[in-house]
């Protein structure tokens, strides 16, 4: 699996807009065949902090999430609500699940 965890910290008065435009991008993801999982976190004690786990079976699942509709609209939708670029880390994953 190759994962990717996004953390965002998003403007107070946005919290809401971004929270439907990432559940519109994350039920798209999910559709997709290279995705495996994508949950959207929001911190317990910032709520304007959020997580995205996103893993996909391979890393062109990740490319080929990045050029879709979905992804460029929430993009474009969500880049003046944050208060700071994003921060993702990317990882190969060594035990994922219960297998």
């Amino acid at each position: 699996m190759y994962v990717v965890a996004v953390t965002i910290f998003v403007k107070p008065e946005f919290v809401e807009q971004f929270k439907t435009a990432t559940l519109d991008n994350a039920q798209n993801t999910r559709k997709e065949p290279g995705n495996a999982r994508f949950d959207v976190l929001q911190a317990e004690d910032d709520p304007a902090r959020f997580l995205l786990y996103e893993a996909y079976h391979a890393k062109e699942g990740f490319a080929a999430h990045q050029a879709t509709p979905h992804y460029a609209r929430w993009k474009q939708a969500v880049t003046d609500w944050m208060a700071q670029p994003r921060q993702g880390a990317k990882h190969n994953s060594v035990f994922f699940g219960d297998k």
